[in-house]
């Protein structure tokens, strides 16, 4: 009973929201103003706050334009996370414009929809990802290509990687920022999820979308940790296939790192390396400026 009525109150509460947003983020789309990008991450804040979808983030968005974030896929609940973490729009197959309720919200985030089968318009696809890219959006890419068991990252596909080739010339620096960013889902209840328990969170394709929704609002409590990756230049010069290859490796090894517990001890050895190689710089600038004092006068004063 409790149950369906915290469904319920989801609902009637997203709904309230979303009448009020979605007549303004229609009238910001047609007139193409910069709130259409703000609008989508409030909203979305608010359903994985309702969903009781814990994000935590490691890293940011790279600041520099054009920029192009390619991430593992694992559910649904991948552009509701992203979303409320970072202004984004995303690389989405054609059929998710027709979906009940995700097709509507695509179009209002102004995804870009793609036909993968028709190979022809494959070309004029990318173009248009890469003008996004050009007018200074963040363009997300599932370069998977579906979605997985959450445990593991799929085989990568190159093909849209062409994006950032074609938004090189329109870069006034000439140059497309490429970031890999890692979604993982790593707690339920407060307590570590587990390989065999990840199902719950992931939304494999052979999983209906209702059933898999109702399961996330009765189970209420999912942690996810967003980690985002050094990002690579891509130039005219760059090679594509090579760095779909590194993007791999670098979602691959953020994704392993965080399911297993091990990105934390990573990120306070980094901390602690930070620390230990700080104070050579300073007494190494120190000696510089002052070269009248010695070594070990400056290692004292350290």
């Amino acid at each position: 009973m409790i149950n369906w009525l915290r469904i319920a109150l989801f609902a009637l509460v997203l709904a309230l929201v979303s009448l009020v947003l979605m007549p303004i983020q229609i009238v910001c789309l047609w007139l193409n103003l910069r709130l259409r990008r703000l609008l989508p991450r409030y909203w979305h804040r608010m359903a994985c706050y309702l969903l009781g979808i814990k994000v935590r983030v490691h890293g940011m968005p790279d600041r520099r334009r054009p920029l192009l974030l390619c991430s593992n896929h694992a559910s649904w609940k991948d552009i509701l996370v992203l979303s409320s973490v970072a202004d984004v729009v995303f690389v989405a197959k054609s059929e998710v414009k027709e979906w009940p309720v995700f097709g509507p919200l695509a179009r209002l985030q102004a995804s870009i929809f793609v036909v993968r089968e028709q190979k022809r318009a494959t070309g004029k696809q990318v173009s248009e990802i890469g003008q996004r890219l050009a007018d200074g959006e963040i363009v997300v890419l599932f370069p998977e290509g579906t979605t997985s068991d959450g445990n593991r990252l799929l085989e990568i596909k190159t093909s849209l990687f062409g994006a950032a080739a074609s938004a090189v010339p329109h870069s006034p620096t000439g140059m497309v920022h490429v970031q890999p960013v890692a979604i993982s889902y790593t707690g339920i209840h407060g307590m570590p999820m587990g390989r065999f328990n990840r199902p719950i969170a992931a939304w494999p394709g052979d999983t209906g979308l209702v059933p898999h929704l109702l399961g996330i609002l009765r189970e209420g409590a999912i942690e996810v940790d967003v980690d985002f990756g050094e990002a690579i230049d891509y130039d005219h010069h760059t090679n594509r296939k090579e760095v779909s290859r590194v993007i791999e490796q670098r979602i691959r090894s953020m994704l392993s790192d965080r399911l297993r517990g091990r990105a934390s001890d990573r990120q306070r050895r980094g901390r602690t390396a930070g620390e230990k190689t700080s104070n050579p710089a300073r007494f190494a600038l120190k000696n510089r400026h002052d070269p009248g004092n010695s070594s070990s006068d400056d290692a004292r004063n350290e």
